[in-house]
């Protein structure tokens, strides 16, 4: 059965435990023009929340232009739109929506720039990664609770760089983070998955 256009309002704005911040409303609209289906919407929703967290810590430990915090929570919220695309990839793995996402969102108009993060949220270890790309993708990994050793190690570089203080403070600092973070895993686990994969009615 398909889901009313009001399964995808409550996951783009309906309450969720914890909290989630909404879309930004251009995603939004975004979405209700392509019928997401209600469980991508809110998937994009938890991983832009917990970048949210990220990208105001980042702001706070690195004074300055160290991160473009616009780009980072677009980034977050567009991230895996592919999968419109793709929808067989929603319920299992796969990577065609990266290119595919990237290729939509250039489509509907917004900048290469922006748009990179759907194709670049799991090729994160490629040469030319900035920060924001790190931010979210760890956003990507710890929305669910997920450690990527590898990916945390080329933040912490980045921001030990940034502020000139030592891996190890920033390493610890990161962790403490992520882990505050994590905590709240099977609750947004659980909001997504009460959400069906399936394109709204029209």
């Amino acid at each position: 059965m398909r889901p009313s256009d009001d399964e995808l309002s409550r996951a783009l704005h309906g309450p969720a435990d914890p909290p989630l911040h909404p879309l930004p409303q251009v995603v939004a609209d975004l979405l209700r023009t392509l019928d997401a289906p209600p469980r991508l919407a809110a998937h994009l929703r938890a991983v832009h929340d917990v970048a949210r967290y990220l990208v105001a810590w980042t702001e706070d430990r690195c004074p300055g232009p160290a991160v473009d915090r616009e780009a980072v929570l677009f980034g977050a919220a567009t991230h895996d739109i592919g999968k419109v695309v793709h929808p067989a990839e929603l319920s299992g793995p796969g990577s065609l929506h990266e290119e595919a996402g990237r290729e939509l969102l250039v489509a509907h108009g917004f900048a290469p720039d922006l748009a990179r993060f759907a194709a670049t949220h799991a090729t994160w270890t490629d040469g030319g990664t900035t920060l924001e790309d790190l931010l979210v993708s760890t956003a990507d990994k710890i929305w669910k609770n997920k450690r990527v050793p590898e990916l945390e190690d080329l933040v912490v570089a980045r921001l030990a760089e940034a502020t000139g203080r030592s891996r190890w403070e920033e390493f610890l600092a990161l962790d403490e983070l992520l882990e505050r973070l994590g905590a709240g895993a099977d609750e947004r686990l659980a909001h997504q998955a009460s959400f069906t994969t399936a394109r709204p009615a029209s």
